[in-house]
């Protein structure tokens, strides 16, 4: 498919939930219109041998990622999510000062 064609050999895939906080109205049909973009075994298999997977989180496991590639060795998902917080605390101590 074509969304295996635009991974090929890809280092990084990035994620996010498809159905927004506020937005839950649309969730059926956000559901159906991006499910042939999920990220899974699969779709990471057309990716390169280094790649690696990304998602701002909160996931939705089995929606828009599955679990197994979340956990996977190729995920930097909990170190993304990391760093973040530190750059978020940063920003909270600047404008406190």
């Amino acid at each position: 498919t074509d969304v295996k064609m635009a991974v090929e050999n890809a280092n990084y895939l990035y994620t996010d939930v498809w159905t927004s906080m506020g937005r839950e109205k649309e969730a059926a049909k956000r559901r159906k219109a991006f499910a042939k973009y999920k990220v899974d075994d699969n779709l990471v298999k057309k990716c390169a041998d280094n790649c690696r997977i990304l998602h701002c989180l909160p996931a939705h496991r089995g929606e828009e990622i599955e679990a197994s590639v979340m956990e996977s060795d190729r995920s930097i998902i909990f170190d993304q999510a990391e760093n973040r917080l530190h750059a978020q605390k940063a920003i909270l101590c600047s404008l406190l000062k």
